[in-house]
């Protein structure tokens, strides 16, 4: 949970977080038409995006897709075009196939900390770039992302998603 909200965090602070990175062999499921720019499983909600407070410029993972036991790096950057108070939160969902794993309401200013950033997060250009480790005990499957996020007097910052499909070895080497 503590990468999913760093990526969440990281994103909507301008520089798209994705969610749930869990590595492995898979296959990402994207639209072209509402793809984040750059090297990353991330996509644009289906809703109006003119008014976001953040323009997201791009996303890169590397390695992407994610790998389970290893080390990602992240790297984003935007446009923040209003600041970013206290008060502003992400409504996040994470599911794991059908099964909702998390579903929650969380401070975004608390949880930007986790990327070193903190508010309020002043308008401007923003870039970043994060390591995380993904645990090597993430299980195979198909795992689904939303992250709206949202300023303290209920303007949209952005809205992100992602559904990444992870595969599994066995101990003899065999897909699953």
């Amino acid at each position: 949970m503590r990468f999913s909200t760093a990526c969440v965090a990281a994103l909507s602070a301008s520089v798209a977080s994705a969610g749930s990175w869990f590595g492995g062999s898979q296959e990402v499921v994207i639209k072209d038409a509402q793809k984040v720019p750059g090297e990353s499983p991330l996509e644009f909600c289906d809703t109006d995006h003119s008014n976001d407070i953040v323009k997201i410029e791009s996303v890169d993972l590397l390695p992407n897709p994610p790998e389970t036991g290893a080390e990602l790096v992240i790297r984003a950057t935007g446009t923040v075009f209003e600041t970013i108070e206290d008060g502003a939160y992400v409504n996040l969902v994470v599911k794991y196939g059908l099964i909702r794993l998390i579903s929650t309401k969380a401070d975004l200013c608390e949880q930007i900390k986790n990327v070193d950033l903190e508010c309020p997060i002043e308008k401007g250009i923003l870039s970043l770039t994060k390591s995380v480790e993904i645990p090597k005990e993430v299980p195979p499957g198909t795992y689904n992302v939303y992250a709206e996020v949202v300023n303290h007097d209920d303007k949209p910052i952005t809205c992100l998603q992602a559904t990444v499909k992870f595969g599994g070895k066995t101990d003899l080497g065999n897909e699953l």
